[in-house]
């Protein structure tokens, strides 16, 4: 039975991975800190009373430090992310993860497992790219440490990009093996509400009826938008397809604006406010949505449309309305 290692196992992405892994019959031991602010959920009864799951409340770099064990897979997930504000308000501490993510890699060297699988970020792609004026579709070989590099989205962006030139070294110099995703607007029910996604849909859950509501920003700014089940499938679909020290992007390809968004969960909903910008709001880059050629070249489709994940998002938030 293949044994896995995931970090921030709890996290939003982590614990439908450690979900996905299980299913498919491995040992899985996630380890996260359980940092307030993070979105990190505390594993189920259900979860910890598998035998196959072990879960380790702990910094993953205190675990690098004392681990030795052999793992087939390594899922690196432990960041800290969270929403639009924190990666503009509290930059500096955003920056931390490059000290997480250097662990991650001096371990690997030193330990040798079988696959680490990186999770990058649409972040590192170059702002200049995600623009009013350029507004591209981004390519996975636009990112290429043989070549110049555009400046990434803040410090989440850089620390992204750096986590994978060091798995570039990590690979070439260390004869590792290793893949990296580039997740774009990854969403589902249980995400935290400093998503835009989930924001969303409880807002208008709450102000339902309302002649007018409003989104961050502009409200024009385009996002891609992938449910959590399609990102976890891909991972597990290509991740030991992929050649080593290779990344691939995790998007539709379709790129929604937020007012777009809201007029569509409005539908669903039965009501047609107006829907407006909140300039007062960060809304981040104007324009990110991922080229798709490779995931279609690997078999990859998104299964789950963007108004089913609405329907989902909107049933999961009435049942906690009910429950509050």
């Amino acid at each position: 039975m293949a044994r896995a290692l995931v970090t921030g196992g709890c996290g939003f992405v982590g614990r439908h991975l450690s979900e996905r892994l299980l299913a498919e019959g491995m040992d899985v031991v996630s380890v996260d800190l359980l940092k307030p602010g993070t979105g990190a959920l505390a594993p189920s009864q259900k979860q910890l009373s598998n035998r196959h799951f072990t879960f380790l409340q702990e910094d993953c770099r205190s675990y690098f430090d004392r681990s030795r064990e052999y793992f087939d897979y390594v899922f690196h997930l432990a960041a800290l992310v969270g929403g639009r504000m924190t990666l503009e308000n509290q930059t500096l501490l955003v920056a931390e993860d490059l000290a997480v993510d250097a662990a991650l890699w001096r371990w690997a060297g030193e330990n040798r497992p079988g696959n680490v699988v990186y999770f990058s970020s649409s972040a590192a792609y170059p702002v200049s790219l995600q623009t009013f004026e350029a507004q591209t579709i981004l390519s996975e070989e636009m990112i290429s440490f043989d070549r110049p590099i555009g400046v990434p989205d803040l410090s989440y962006g850089w620390t992204k990009l750096t986590g994978e030139y060091l798995m570039k070294l990590y690979v070439e110099r260390y004869d590792g093996r290793a893949v990296a995703y580039r997740p774009f607007s990854g969403y589902g029910e249980d995400q935290d509400l400093a998503y835009p996604f989930p924001a969303i849909c409880r807002r208008l859950l709450r102000e339902r009826g309302a002649p007018e509501v409003s989104v961050w920003g502009s409200g024009h700014q385009c996002r891609d938008f992938i449910h959590i089940s399609d990102c976890v499938g891909f991972v597990i679909e290509t991740m030991d397809a992929m050649t080593s020290g290779a990344t691939l992007n995790l998007s539709t390809g379709d790129a929604t604006s937020f007012i777009e968004l809201a007029e569509r969960i409005s539908r669903q909903l039965g009501w047609s406010p107006k829907v407006s910008g909140t300039a007062s709001r960060p809304e981040g880059v104007f324009y990110r949505c991922g080229d798709t050629a490779l995931q279609r070249g690997l078999g990859l489709a998104p299964r789950v449309s963007l108004e089913e994940g609405i329907r989902r998002s909107l049933e999961f938030h009435r049942e906690m309305e009910v429950m509050v």
